[in-house]
């Protein structure tokens, strides 16, 4: 879908066209899901999730100004929700299922290495882990995952800065004693 084709199906569901919602609903579900995804890392989670991102997507579309590409502002909405339920619900993301079901190339060792950082990476405070998340996994910029996360590009670097540092401590430190 071109940004032309975009902006005329957001301005037609912000109107209350309710085809025009559905078909960009569908449009961006699977971004949707892959990023409620990669924030909790169970599947059922990211569906529950996903679907209530759904409804404070309807809700909430009249807010999305066009300052930002679409899926920034939908990122920063996806988080947030994903945020809300797990305080709502009293848990805390875990990356169990997501270890399991992870599409990892790697063999033997490497396998078992790239299982121990997804499972570190979830251990991070939330700043640090969004931050991660959105530059290394989803390849934004520190200024587009500043604009997602409503804070300023430096601090995006400094918390990609502090999880590196800590993942690094962490690893070094089983690489001497383990």
């Amino acid at each position: 879908m071109t940004k032309n084709e975009d902006r005329e199906l957001i301005k037609r569901a912000r109107s209350g066209d309710a085809t025009a919602f559905e078909a960009l609903a569908n449009t961006y579900y699977e971004t949707m899901f892959k990023m409620a995804y990669k924030f909790c890392g169970n599947r059922q989670d990211a569906e529950d999730i996903t679907q209530d991102s759904c409804i404070r997507l309807a809700r909430g579309l009249h807010t999305f100004k066009g300052d930002s590409a679409f899926t920034s502002w939908l990122y920063r909405l996806v988080i947030n929700t994903a945020k809300d339920w797990y305080k709502s619900n009293n848990r805390h993301p875990k990356s169990d299922e997501g270890l399991e079901t992870a599409q990892i190339s790697a063999q033997g060792d490497d396998q078992l290495y790239a299982k121990q950082v997804i499972a570190a990476v979830y251990e991070l405070p939330d700043g640090e882990r969004d931050a991660l998340l959105l530059v290394m996994s989803e390849g934004l910029s520190h200024k587009e995952a500043g604009q997602i996360l409503g804070c300023k590009e430096s601090t995006i670097s400094w918390r990609i800065h502090e999880a590196r540092k800590k993942l690094g401590a962490l690893f070094e430190k089983e690489q001497k004693y383990g």
